[in-house]
């Protein structure tokens, strides 16, 4: 995907980031038990307040813009599908969860090596910091719960 301005990267974070909370709003609908459904609900809102601080950065034009061309950030490599069901286990959605939030990271890693100016990397930097937090916890719940039914 090429990116036009930094309009076009904030444009992108932003929808990323409410598909990130719908994908979480769909694991806690679909999860049965209360406890994930209270983890999975608490990361859907951890995920619309990346998207504010993104839209509220965009709306401030706390940056500069540049109408050059921005490389492209092969996104592909970034993206994991979102495929959810009803009969998912709890094992599998947290895999899926890990696997969203370490391309997560990335891709904000990617945006702050990019980013014209010190307000934009120090935003991506946060949040691929905020998306690594959640994988750890991720990967801590997957310890505690799954390895230890094994």
């Amino acid at each position: 995907m090429d990116f036009k301005n930094i309009n076009d990267i904030l444009d992108f974070a932003i929808k990323n980031e409410q598909q990130a909370a719908d994908f979480y709003y769909k694991l806690s609908n679909d999860s049965v038990e209360k406890q994930m459904k209270e983890t999975f609900l608490a990361f859907a809102k951890e995920e619309e307040g990346h998207k504010a601080r993104i839209t509220k950065v965009k709306e401030s034009g706390e940056y500069t813009l540049e109408e050059k061309k921005v490389l492209d950030l092969k996104l592909g490599d970034y993206l994991v599908p979102a495929k959810t069901s009803e009969k998912m286990t709890y094992q599998e959605a947290l895999i899926l969860a890990m696997k969203r939030e370490k391309a997560a990271y990335k891709l904000y890693m990617k945006l702050s090596e990019i980013a014209p100016n010190d307000t934009l990397k120090n935003l991506f930097k946060g949040l691929a910091n905020e998306e690594a937090k959640h994988k750890l916890r991720f990967e801590i719940e997957y310890d505690d719960i799954i390895y230890a039914e094994n």
